[in-house]
């Protein structure tokens, strides 16, 4: 009989569902769950609207509460719970906030719960005035200041606050509890970082994220949910650390219902929650939309998306070309360099494919942008531009546009370290620097963006790709880039990167494919002139 490896997820989340002893040695965990089950909530079919507290649920609370070190302080202080929507992970933060305006509660002070906008953070808000508002005596007992996003415990003066990444960063607070909501949806920083620097000046502090899986890597949740599987699965110790992960292996069949039941706990309850039903409708409709593939597979079972919704190449074969290269020891080598230069406050990119002895190329890529405003840039684009600049992926031109010299200085470094064979050149706004290189006979061409000039170097890209014939030594930035990248494509196969479709910046990409056909077609001995389409126009 064939058996199966259990996945991270289902080892790692066996204690919510086996009935073992979650210990509790000061009854903290207890506490908790009679608070929770005490309340009641407008929604509720249960008698009295009494709360409903699922025994998966209630088991996740009495090992956050419950497991308590010997002193009777906390043991866990992070939380990070990936749960597909519709299992009710608002509704449980709600609670969990209310805890702490309970027998959590300190006096005056802070609980809060973060979301990506307003409308976001506030249906947590509107949870939490349900439940006062069904409970008399918590009526009673809170003031709810709903245009200020605000709750208070009149008596102690601990209050809730709702807020969002949108708004204006929270330095200076800080809060006893917090509440991640969606953190895959977070573009910006800043309020993350005024959450998780306030918790550590407050003893006993608790920080809740719960969040369906996002898109990328280069993202605060991919971060968080990359720790906790390394937690999950014993790679790293943290027993402050607490991973709740519910997610299908992307290999699985994302049809298979015993995996829906497996990845969405609330499946087996009564009543079963997300609407079963509903998720099948969704399932055939997406067997002829990728994108819709793309997210139920990320929504419901909380696969993790790389760049585009229906991105032009699987990126775990990316990863696999990931060897490193030492530029010095390929000194000498023929190498051939694309520019996608774009507007001077864009990113821009030179790669350069070098030829190795074994056969294979080195693929080269530095990107360029303004220095001024770079953290702005990070946020509006969801990338970490300043770690990529202090990694050396990106470099910083000092100012608010891309400086054209410092980029030409270092197409110039390149073409003194190889045997240059050709600079090619995307020609929008690139003249003046391609008339400085040729001046000082540096072989450049104009490459025209256009399907006709690009559906070749397209399919020896993804050839070099698909054989593992280049390695690109695990640039981050390129990689984001590429899993950014989506194809316009013409009935007959052709193809070309269309910056209009694709999920984000595509420049590093494009700059390689580019650099790519030129190195296939150089070795093979053809020159630019016998291999561009007829509408090609060389400097």
């Amino acid at each position: 009989m064939e058996t199966t490896t259990p996945t991270i997820s289902e080892t790692s989340n066996a204690w919510i569902f086996d009935d073992s002893p979650i210990p509790d040695p000061h009854e903290k965990g207890e506490r908790a769950v009679r608070f929770i089950k005490a309340l009641r909530h407008p929604k509720s079919g249960l008698p009295g609207r009494s709360f409903q507290l699922d025994r998966w649920l209630e088991r996740i609370i009495r090992r956050v509460y419950g497991d308590t070190k010997p002193d009777g302080t906390r043991r866990i202080k992070t939380v990070f719970a990936l749960i597909p929507r519709g299992n009710r992970k608002t509704t449980l933060g709600a609670a969990l906030a209310m805890l702490h305006l309970g027998p959590e509660r300190i006096p005056r002070s802070q609980v809060v719960s973060a979301a990506v906008d307003r409308d976001q953070s506030r249906i947590a808000l509107e949870e939490m005035t349900g439940i006062i508002r069904a409970h008399p005596r918590l009526e009673e007992a809170f003031q709810i200041q709903d245009t200020k996003n605000r709750i208070t415990h009149k008596k102690s003066g601990a209050f809730y606050r709702a807020m969002s990444a949108d708004a204006a960063t929270a330095h200076g607070r800080t809060p006893v509890f917090a509440l991640a909501d969606e953190l895959h949806a977070w573009k910006k920083r800043d309020l993350w970082d005024a959450i998780k620097t306030g918790l550590v000046k407050t003893p006993g502090s608790l920080l809740v994220v719960t969040t369906t899986a996002g898109i990328g890597r280069e993202n605060i949740a991919y971060d968080m949910y990359a720790y906790a599987r390394q937690v999950a699965s014993g790679a790293i110790e943290d027993d402050a650390f607490l991973p709740i992960l519910f997610e299908a292996d992307k290999d699985e069949d994302w049809r298979d219902e015993a995996v829906w039941h497996r990845v969405n706990p609330g499946l087996s309850c009564v009543p079963p929650y997300p609407d079963i039903d509903g998720m099948r409708q969704m399932v055939r409709e997406a067997e002829h939309r990728p994108a819709d593939r793309a997210m139920f597979q990320q929504l419901h079972l909380n696969i993790w998306q790389d760049g585009a919704a229906n991105p032009e190449w699987d990126l775990s074969i990316w990863d696999e070309n990931d060897d490193p290269y030492d530029l010095q020891s390929l000194k000498g080598n023929r190498a051939w360099i694309a520019v996608d230069l774009a507007k001077r406050t864009d990113l821009c990119a030179v790669a350069a494919c070098i030829e190795r002895e074994d056969g294979r190329y080195a693929l080269h890529v530095q990107s360029f942008a303004p220095e001024e405003g770079i953290r702005r840039r990070a946020d509006n684009d969801s990338a970490p531009y300043p770690l990529w600049a202090e990694q050396g992926y990106l470099t910083a031109c000092p100012g608010d546009i891309v400086d054209r010299g410092i980029v030409e200085d270092h197409i110039r470094f390149l073409c003194g370290l190889f045997d240059v064979q050709e600079v090619a050149f995307d020609q929008y706004l690139a003249r003046e620097i391609m008339e400085n290189l040729e001046a000082d006979d540096i072989p450049v061409a104009a490459f025209p963006q256009t399907l006709a000039n690009y559906t070749k170097p397209v399919d020896d890209f993804e050839q070099l790709m698909l054989t593992r014939r280049f390695c690109h030594g695990g640039n981050p930035l390129l990689r984001w880039a590429v899993g950014n990248t989506v194809m316009m494509t013409d009935q007959s196969g052709n193809r070309r990167p269309n910056k209009a479709r694709s999920a984000d910046r595509i420049d590093p990409c494009a700059a390689s494919i580019m650099a790519c056909g030129r190195a296939v077609a150089g070795a093979s001995g053809l020159s630019m002139y016998e291999t561009a389409s007829e509408d090609a126009f060389f400097f």
